[in-house]
């Protein structure tokens, strides 16, 4: 069932790239098209496709991202008066969807037992459908909207799964282990605290570095959580890991690299200074970094 959702993504991804070649507004339709045509494609029938091939989709995508091939086009805006009188309308009620996501991804998880990713897909579908009852408006309205969106976002979309491969990859070569092995030479045996704080620390650093904590969770739970805090000093691993990648999401809150999450909503805001998001968020990220370590160094052991 989860390739259904992969497809239905990658048919989404094909739409936007008609409507983009079509669009004689944006001045670089050539480039952006193709980018998600080719992004559509790896979805729709990348189980299909030998591994060569797909490596070289991803690296035409990179080149019509280096080379500035990339651009926003015309998308059918409404005028700001009716976008005004729209909001004072709806109000709070635009929350709904994005509420419904959330919660029927993580019930259809409990409920069914099943990749969290399919009740991601059921969950969108569904917000959708409400959104459109709520707003009283089309399918074809919002495909635009999707399409105005992703374009603003443009090549940082595919990002967060550029970093994953990229933590798998680190921990392939065995990053881990190097990482392990410069551990213990620092800090000494048996400190407990020092265990936990260079892995929570740890994890925010090399997330602020990757700008994904899934590529941190890869090396640093390799290297520091599994072979000295659950082996050695016999730590819950549940406790560990969850708190673990927690920390890594306070790096993400610090860095530019986490574009998805700390550029791209800067440009959606039209903010004057792209780096505002990160300013605001460094303080709390910092603190919540702190509690993440005497929570695991109290509850884990």
């Amino acid at each position: 069932m989860l390739e259904y959702v992969y497809q239905a993504t990658g048919l989404l991804l094909i739409v936007f790239a008609v409507q983009t070649f079509l669009d004689k507004g944006n001045k670089k339709r050539l480039g952006t098209g193709a980018f998600w045509l080719i992004y559509g494609l790896s979805f729709l029938f990348g189980p299909m496709l030998p591994d060569w091939f797909v490596g070289v989709m991803v690296l035409v995508m990179t080149m019509i991202a280096a080379c500035g091939l990339m651009g926003s086009g015309s998308y059918g805006y409404s005028d700001e008066k009716f976008r005004i009188a729209s909001a004072k309308k709806l109000k709070n009620s635009m929350f709904i969807p994005a509420i419904i996501i959330p919660v029927v991804t993580v019930l259809w998880s409990k409920m069914t037992d099943s990749s969290a990713l399919i009740g991601l897909g059921i969950s969108a579908v569904l917000a959708l459908v409400v959104a459109i009852i709520i707003t009283k408006g089309t399918v074809q309205q919002s495909v635009h909207e999707g399409r105005r969106l992703i374009d603003t976002i443009g090549w940082a979309a595919i990002l967060s799964q550029f970093l994953a491969a990229l933590g798998y990859l680190f921990g392939e070569a065995g990053v881990g282990e190097t990482v392990s092995q410069i551990v213990k030479e620092i800090i000494p045996n048996n400190n407990l605290f020092a265990y936990v704080m260079c892995y929570t620390f740890g994890m925010a650093l090399f997330t602020i570095i990757m700008g994904n904590a899934f590529a941190a969770f890869a090396v640093i739970t390799t290297g520091v959580a599994i072979p000295l805090l659950i082996i050695e000093q016999s730590g819950n691993p549940m406790i560990i890991g969850v708190i673990g990648m927690l920390s890594g999401y306070c790096g993400t809150l610090m860095t530019p690299m986490a574009a998805n999450f700390n550029i791209v909503p800067a440009a959606l805001l039209a903010l004057k200074n792209k780096n505002q998001i990160i300013f605001l968020q460094l303080i709390p990220g910092l603190l919540m970094l702190t509690i993440n370590t005497f929570l695991i160094y109290f509850l884990a052991f």
